[in-house]
């Protein structure tokens, strides 16, 4: 039996089917500067209006934006979990309206390398996630770098951040291109929708995603959906001085509007059941089979 074989024997046992699975939404973007994170925490704090119990994955190894978006400080992360011994539920920061959050540390580089009982405490851990969150937000890093690859084949449904810049729209198809050439990309069991971010009208985010579905039909063949537009909004960037979510500073702006309906949007009850949830502990598996495999 290969490593990879006894890994996937690992996730089966560790993931008991009576145990509810979460949705895991990833958000990512060709470029930084477009305000994905901010889309990821204003999307997770309207799932919490909705009664959905949800934790925000910081997968920005370089970077701390969630912590600093939320004004709290982890203690611990997840190489504390993977390397130190720390169990799932202290890694987890709790932030306004007990939106969870864990930061991503220094990754997940090295686990194959793991013993099989390491990894065996790793993905019981890990299981745990679908029994305390209903919906759990993968936040990437920008660009298209190999980890980020990783995360995104790994998902059942991608929120890809986009902005009417060329650069961004470039940027975002570049992406889309190097997911399509991943040999664990799959077309058909993975979901792209495309979010216009700091649009100044609604026809400027259509046309963005005209221009971006064009391309990506032609070439990629990529069926990638629309979810619409967030406005411009001075009141995004006071809220982020303030470290505060604007769905909670200023909950009557423009883009809070906008994080409403496309929070909406996702959570749609039909939409919500055609998607197969796989958990957060496939999510993962998908990650270190591909690596150890």
């Amino acid at each position: 039996m290969d490593q990879a074989e006894q890994l996937r024997n690992i996730i089966k046992a560790g993931s008991p089917r009576s145990k509810p699975l979460a949705r895991v939404i990833t958000v990512t973007s060709g470029k930084g500067g477009v305000g994905k994170s901010s889309v990821a925490i204003n999307l997770a704090i309207q799932f919490r209006k909705m009664g959905q119990k949800v934790i925000i994955l910081d997968a920005d190894f370089g970077l701390a934006n969630i912590e600093i978006m939320f004004g709290a400080v982890p203690k611990y992360n997840l190489s504390d979990l993977i390397y130190r011994g720390k169990k799932i539920r202290d890694i987890i920061t709790w932030g306004p309206m007990e939106v969870g959050f864990i930061s991503g540390g220094s990754g997940i580089t090295g686990l194959s390398n793991l013993g099989r009982d390491y990894l065996s405490y790793i993905i019981n851990n890990l299981s745990e996630l679908d029994a305390i969150a209903d919906t759990i937000i993968v936040d990437t890093a920008a660009g298209i770098s190999d980890t980020v690859l990783e995360f995104l084949v790994a998902s059942e449904e991608i929120l890809l951040i986009t902005t009417p810049e060329p650069t961004s729209i470039a940027d975002s198809y570049s992406l889309l291109k190097a997911l399509n050439r991943h040999p664990r990309f799959s077309k058909e069991k993975t979901l792209v929708k495309v979010v216009a971010n700091k649009v100044d009208a609604v026809k400027e985010g259509d046309a963005l995603f005209g221009k971006l579905n064009a391309v990506v039909s032609s070439y990629l063949k990529i069926p990638i959906t629309y979810l619409g537009v967030i406005p411009r909004d001075s009141q995004l960037p006071k809220a982020v001085m303030h470290q505060m979510p604007v769905s909670l500073k200023v909950p009557t702006s423009r883009s809070v509007t906008a994080f409403e309906r496309i929070a909406a949007d996702i959570m749609d009850k039909e939409t919500d059941q055609s998607i197969p949830k796989r958990g957060v502990v496939a999510f993962f598996s998908h990650i270190l089979t591909g690596k150890i495999g």
